[in-house]
């Protein structure tokens, strides 16, 4: 079963790989296999009845299936609107008073805990008896490194344990409540008739797998995978970059003033705060990295149709001290993300990241010193995920130890969300810097 995505792209501020739109979604919404749409991020689009937006809306209520939300800091008769369109779950929830509001407007809070979003013991402080059948639990972009160590939903039974909560109500959010909230009337419980979906645990403290069954058939037992693999072709979604005339000289960022606007990372989550920093400019006005201010640039470059499309701010918290980082992995519309304090690296970052065909490369001092390459249309692997892992594992350890970046802050996953213009405060797309708050382009100069 999936979820057809709502918001491709997920504004209309940005450069996308595709268009996706009721008429294009009406094709494929009532194969069964699709229960709904996914998070619907546009939400200010959502509020104000948007006719392209109201269409899938319709569409989806036309075929009886449900909408995943994405409404982050949304409140008020604002958080009444977008309710009132029946969509049905959030994941955005960073404070207990979210949660509360959109069970409270008969939605469900889902309790996301990723790798880069910690917010699970944050919400459980707020979860009832009274409240619990209106919660679900959930991941949203957690990495094979954080699977195999910490593990996935039976990481998320643990830390409900450890805070507190029943066992059994913690399970009832990870199985009848998700199976309800769905509409997935086949599973959810143990019984007659129903797939047989089962997990078997060890106690309802550690929640150690001892084995899983799938449709009554066993699958794996004490942590070796009984079922069988099988590889598929990737040809047709092997990555393909179309990058127009990129140099470092669309790396360079003019700011004609003493303080300026920056993204600024706020730890355990991928909200961001838009703050007013003071910057050092040279005598034609253009930045220049000082090691005594936690600020780097970050620039988007757009690589699906060839635009030339490249946008340059400054990114604050992330605590780098040398060398550059680029990305093809940028949720929603994943286009290049280069971070760096220097333009020569970040201009091999970017060029080795498309020599790649994508995912993630280090440079320090004029040389690669590491890389994943993501062929999958840049953004997945095709190798198993203990190779992913052991490559994030090294990755990761170097933007520590290499690039000095904040041991609080995950140096990967966090820079994806940083172009994802639905999520507060400011964020950067490749068209320019946006104030998510306003749903506005800004000017650098504070």
């Amino acid at each position: 079963k999936m979820m057809l995505p709502s918001c491709v792209p997920a504004t209309t501020w940005e450069d996308a790989g595709a268009v996706v739109d009721a008429k294009v979604m009406e094709e494929i919404i009532a194969d069964d296999d699709i229960l709904g749409l996914g998070e619907f991020m546009d939400y200010p689009n959502v509020v104000a009845a948007q006719q392209n937006v109201m269409d899938k809306i319709l569409l989806a209520k036309k075929h009886n299936k449900i909408i995943d939300g994405h409404s982050p800091s949304l409140t008020g008769k604002e958080l009444n609107a977008y309710a009132a369109t029946r969509i049905k779950t959030d994941h955005e929830c960073e404070t207990v008073q979210d949660m509360q509001e959109r069970m409270s407007r008969g939605m469900y809070a889902i309790l996301r805990q990723g790798s880069a979003c910690h917010d699970l013991r944050v919400l459980l402080k707020g979860l009832t008896k009274e409240n619990s059948r209106r919660a679900l639990l959930c991941t949203d972009d957690c990495q094979p490194k954080t699977i195999l160590t910490l593990g996935h939903l039976d990481n998320h039974l643990r830390i409900c344990v450890e805070e507190g909560i029943d066992p059994i109500m913690a399970i009832q959010m990870a199985t009848v409540n998700a199976a309800e909230c769905y509409g997935l009337s086949d599973r959810g419980a143990i019984a007659p008739g129903l797939r047989a979906d089962i997990v078997l645990f060890e106690d309802l403290k550690d929640f150690k797998v001892t084995h899983m069954f799938i449709e009554g058939k066993q699958q794996a037992s004490n942590g070796e995978y009984e079922g069988s693999v099988k590889k598929h072709d990737i040809s047709s979604v092997f990555s393909k970059f179309a990058v127009k005339d990129f140099s470092k000289e669309k790396l360079k960022l003019k700011i004609n003033s003493t303080k300026a606007y920056a993204i600024k990372i706020k730890t355990g989550g991928v909200v961001t705060e838009k703050v007013i920093v003071p910057v050092s400019t040279d005598e034609d006005n253009l930045f220049i990295y000082e090691p005594s201010q936690d600020v780097v640039k970050i620039a988007v470059i757009e690589r699906h149709n060839n635009t030339g499309n490249v946008a340059v701010g400054l990114l604050a918290g992330y605590g780098m001290k040398k060398g550059a980082i680029a990305i093809s992995i940028s949720h929603d519309s994943h286009n290049i993300i280069a971070v760096g304090v220097n333009d020569d690296d970040m201009e091999l970052a970017v060029k080795s990241l498309i020599a790649q065909h994508g995912g993630i490369v280090l440079v320090n001092d004029g040389k690669v010193i590491g890389e994943m390459p993501l062929v999958v249309a840049g953004i997945m692997s095709d190798r198993d995920g203990e190779w992913v892992s052991e490559k994030l594992t090294h990755l990761h350890d170097m933007a520590h130890s290499e690039f000095l970046i904040s041991k609080d802050v995950e140096p990967i996953m966090t820079l994806c969300f940083m172009s994802l213009a639905v999520i507060p405060e400011i964020k950067i797309t490749s068209r320019g810097i946006f104030d998510v708050t306003k749903f506005e382009f800004i000017n650098i100069e504070a």
